[in-house]
């Protein structure tokens, strides 16, 4: 039996999506969430994951959603990424279903300050299930990491509250990931913060299972976004084992990954890491700088291939007359990008264990 014969394709919400990453904590994979910022790093996540016959998640960043709006608009009170984070699931959920994949849509981390877009990606969700009667999106993420346990989670359920009656999916984070993303910078913390205690994730999961069970923890042991030398992220999953064990001792089930949890700070992890993440439950890893890097790198690739047809409209090696629209069209070198940044995802989803999962 694989994914597709409990979740439909297309987009997953509500019972499909707890479905879906369920069976992926079952059977002891990972779905990479990889950051789009246009419909040309969508459609490449999409490709990547339809040809390798897995389930993928696309996520939005505040920035990314702004940017997908345009940079030529202004994001006073969150309007710019607001529009673009409600566009780009608008754009997944046309086109999802025709890639034959179950396709998770999310938005990425929303600290204290930018709660005006989670309460604009809300309302659009809202209105969507009432037509419709699921969510716009499947899940969102609130990063209150920030501010106390206590506060963090006065908030968290709030919002949770809100999102349940829809099956919306409530992603939240305790501990700190480190170094920088979106705005938030956490390169001077502590190192005592970048752990998670195994009493902060019971806290968490006994408030929010009275109100629902759609939620996951991005719980931090070590982890840190952006790339870095090799001994410079000390990471240690296996702490994720020690939830695990003490959530089921609180809770006397027979079930020893009781939690959804989700790996932050993913990118240049090793394969060691990677897999005894997923064996403690992880269900999503975050993947952003490394796909940024691997789009940039198709496109300087091709450039350096192609330099000599790039430098004027007409002119080039075969002949001074000779037209370079075929290598200067845009859809030609964004291909280029697109075509590596496939390959990219395919690797983290090879790193997750998703691979022939449907």
């Amino acid at each position: 039996m694989g994914i597709l014969d409990i979740v439909p394709a297309g987009v997953v919400t509500g019972d499909n999506l707890r479905k879906l990453f369920t069976y992926a904590r079952e059977h002891n994979f990972a779905i990479p969430a990889i950051n789009c910022t246009s419909t040309s790093t969508i459609n490449a996540a999409l490709e990547a994951a339809r040809d390798i016959k897995s389930p993928i998640i696309i996520q939005f960043s505040n920035g990314g959603a702004a940017y997908i709006a345009g940079k030529g608009l202004s994001n006073k009170n969150q309007e710019a990424a607001i529009l673009g984070a409600v566009a780009g699931a608008q754009y997944i959920r046309t086109v999802a279903k025709a890639y034959g994949i179950p396709v998770v849509i999310h938005s990425d981390h929303c600290a204290k300050k930018l709660l005006p877009w989670f309460d604009g990606m809300l309302a659009a969700d809202e209105e969507y299930f009432a037509k419709n009667g699921e969510p716009l999106f499947s899940s969102h993420m609130l990063d209150l990491s920030e501010e106390s346990k206590e506060e963090n989670i006065e908030i968290c359920l709030k919002y949770l509250k809100r999102m349940a009656p829809m099956g919306c999916l409530l992603e939240m984070e305790i501990g700190i990931t480190g170094g920088e993303e979106d705005g938030v910078n956490n390169e001077g913390v502590d190192n005592a913060s970048l752990y998670t205690q195994p009493e902060d994730i019971w806290d968490i999961y006994k408030a929010f299972s009275e109100i629902t069970d759609l939620f996951s923890i991005a719980a931090a042991f070590g982890n840190v976004h952006g790339v870095y030398a090799p001994g410079n992220v000390k990471l240690h999953p296996e702490l994720l084992a020690k939830h695990q064990a003490y959530l089921k001792k609180q809770l006397g089930c027979e079930n020893d990954k009781p939690a959804f949890f989700v790996f932050h700070g993913g990118s240049g992890s090793t394969e060691e890491e990677i897999a005894t993440a997923v064996n403690n439950g992880v269900v999503k890893m975050n993947v952003d700088t490394d796909t940024q890097w691997a789009y940039w790198a198709g496109l300087r690739t091709f450039y350096e291939a192609k330099r000599d047809y790039l430098q004027t409209q007409v002119g080039n090696p075969e002949g001074e007359g000779k037209p370079n629209k075929k290598f200067y069209d845009p859809r030609v070198w964004v291909r280029e990008a697109e075509k590596s940044m496939i390959a990219r995802v395919q690797q983290a989803c090879k790193d997750l264990g998703n691979v022939n999962t449907l």
